[in-house]
């Protein structure tokens, strides 16, 4: 069985309870707090290429979002500013990111988890 990733924050409540539902599948997970360990501009786009579209990494209901008007760079910026946005700073990036199986699930998804057995 591969090990999966999961990237979340420690103190969101969503994240909690996604890494506890994975784990009661009995995956084997590996946490990554996304406060210390920001996803690498090289992963995000490993992410876009792989599916993901760009406006579902973006946390819109944190307080970082609302604060940078991140809502405003959205309609300015390029994908390649973007991208660059969501790398320099893990709390603009929705959480929880849970990758393993040749997928990626953004969001607390929990229904998808089973897909990743």
């Amino acid at each position: 069985m591969n090990t999966i990733c999961f990237i979340g924050y420690p103190r969101c409540t969503t994240c909690i309870k996604a890494y506890k539902a994975i784990q009661e599948m009995g995956l084997e997970v590996q946490y990554r707090n996304i406060q210390t360990e920001n996803p690498t501009k090289e992963e995000i786009q490993e992410w876009i290429a792989q599916g993901v579209e760009l406006k579902n990494l973006f946390n819109t209901s944190g307080k970082l979002y609302r604060e940078l008007n991140v809502k405003e760079k959205r309609k300015t910026s390029s994908d390649e500013e973007l991208i660059d946005l969501l790398s320099q700073n893990g709390m603009l990036v929705k959480r929880p990111i849970v990758i393993g199986n040749n997928k990626i699930i953004v969001g607390n998804k929990i229904s998808e988890y089973e897909s990743l057995k």
